[in-house]
């Protein structure tokens, strides 16, 4: 059964731990290792993670008291971070994530969303109801990484 509950300062490594095993694990029909490595770096920046996670809401999925997963974003509608640990993948913990966010997010006031994913992220969130809306790259180590800016407009309930 999966439990959701703010995310709290001492989640970061373990947080961060996850990441970098999402990444690594889940993302190898799309990626490189060029580009895995350059996505997310085996030693992490943990004052940049601080820093970035402190301008986002973050809700964590926990499965057995271990983290399954966490979503982060912004009260403007960006969908910033949506990650499992690859045992939980495809379980239906990045849709119980994405779900409250949304709710949170309606309850705010927002209609549209948006967010940067990943190729390897883009199918779940066309299922979630977002439509691709500008194929875009980003660089990091002079390493590019494909990504497609996704949006969606909130129906009124």
């Amino acid at each position: 059964m999966i439990y959701l509950r703010p995310y709290q300062p001492h989640d970061l490594p373990a947080i961060v731990a996850l990441f970098q095993a999402s990444v690594s694990q889940l993302t190898t029909e799309h990626y490189e290792a060029a580009q895995r490595q350059a996505w997310s770096p085996k030693v992490a920046d943990m004052p940049a993670w601080q820093t970035r996670l402190a301008s986002l809401e973050l809700f964590i999925a926990e499965e057995a008291q271990t983290i399954a997963g966490f979503i982060g974003f912004s009260l403007d509608g960006h969908i910033d971070l949506l990650f499992t640990a690859p045992g939980c993948a495809r379980q239906g913990v990045a849709s119980t994530l994405y779900a409250t966010a949304e709710q949170r997010l309606r309850a705010t006031g927002v209609r549209e969303l948006h967010t940067e994913d990943r190729l390897v992220a883009q199918a779940f969130f066309s299922d979630q109801g977002f439509s691709a809306e500008q194929a875009q790259t980003v660089v990091r180590d002079a390493v590019i990484l494909p990504r497609m800016l996704m949006g969606k407009t909130l129906e009124p309930l």
